[in-house]
């Protein structure tokens, strides 16, 4: 026996023809609104791009400006960037080494504590994870003079140790990790243990390579937070020799001379990094942070 339709089972010809052009609209209106949103964010790429092919006059005289003036432009800083009497690349080495430190510390203790609240079952397991929820709630600032207090009070004054040590176990990775792998299925463990596998060969063999998007994601968000700390270095170091790159530029700026040549050119080039950084974990940064957005 032939069915019969139910009279509101398919849209009528001009009901389609309606939503799909309110569909098309509603594309236009985002792609519109996320072309003029990326537009006024490389608006400060821009303005330094162009000025650092100015000399440093230019800079004083008009600040950073859109003016893309081609009688004053030259290649006079990047050859003094790589020719010139400065610390800058040894700045720029110390930034680079603390940067892969850091973020490679960062990423293995917190992806393990965070994969301990995840995967196992113990005593306080609420309250501790409670504790790291409230850490992420204390600004860094309220946490400088203890933090310099206990860093002084154990000999690491001036030393990368006081740099690297106080931030391996972030609070908001940790949080970050642990809401990743809440979406992890508990079999793939349990079938690991079946096997005969160690608890650190689950973890390593097994977890791990899950992990590679959350990874990514934090890799490129703790690189950024890492190569551009200011503070903290600056409290703590006091040889010049191993002075970041922040550092670094800031003692250009003194009331005896402004050294806005290397300034300029030398704040773009070290966007370079950090530009590489996404780049190369592009592939799996969306990923990782939509799933690490809404598992848990």
């Amino acid at each position: 026996m032939k069915k019969e339709l139910a009279p509101n089972a398919y849209p009528a010809v001009g009901e389609r023809g309606l939503s799909t052009g309110k569909g098309l609209f509603a594309r236009i209106i985002l792609f519109v609104f996320f072309t003029a949103l990326c537009i006024l964010i490389l608006i400060p790429f821009y303005a330094i791009a162009i000025s650092s092919f100015k000399p440093g006059q230019e800079l004083i005289r008009y600040g950073l400006n859109l003016r893309f003036d081609l009688s004053v432009m030259n290649f006079d800083n990047y050859i003094y960037l790589f020719t010139g009497n400065h610390a800058y690349f040894s700045w720029f080495f110390n930034s680079l080494v603390l940067t892969i430190v850091q973020v490679v510390l960062t990423l293995l203790v917190s992806a393990t504590v965070a994969y301990g609240f995840s995967a196992y079952e113990f005593k306080g397991k609420n309250f501790l994870f409670i504790c790291v929820l409230l850490i992420m709630m204390v600004p860094f600032e309220i946490l400088l003079l203890p933090l310099y207090t206990l860093i002084n009070n154990l000999g690491m004054m001036n030393t990368y140790s006081a740099i690297v040590l106080p931030g391996i176990a972030s609070a908001a990775t940790i949080f970050f990790f642990r809401q990743y792998l809440s979406g992890v299925p508990k079999e793939i463990i349990a079938a690991g243990r079946v096997d005969g596998a160690s608890e650190y060969g689950i973890y390593i063999r097994l977890i791990l390579p899950i992990m590679k998007p959350s990874f990514a994601a934090m890799a490129i968000l703790n690189g950024m937070n890492s190569w551009n700390n200011f503070l903290w270095p600056f409290m703590v170091l006091s040889d010049e020799s191993k002075y970041t790159l922040p550092i670094g530029l800031k003692t250009l700026l003194t009331p005896y001379g402004n050294n806005y040549d290397l300034l300029i050119v030398g704040s773009f080039f070290s966007i370079i990094p950090i530009f590489i950084l996404f780049v190369a974990f592009q592939k799996y940064f969306i990923d990782g942070m939509t799933a690490g957005a809404v598992k848990g």
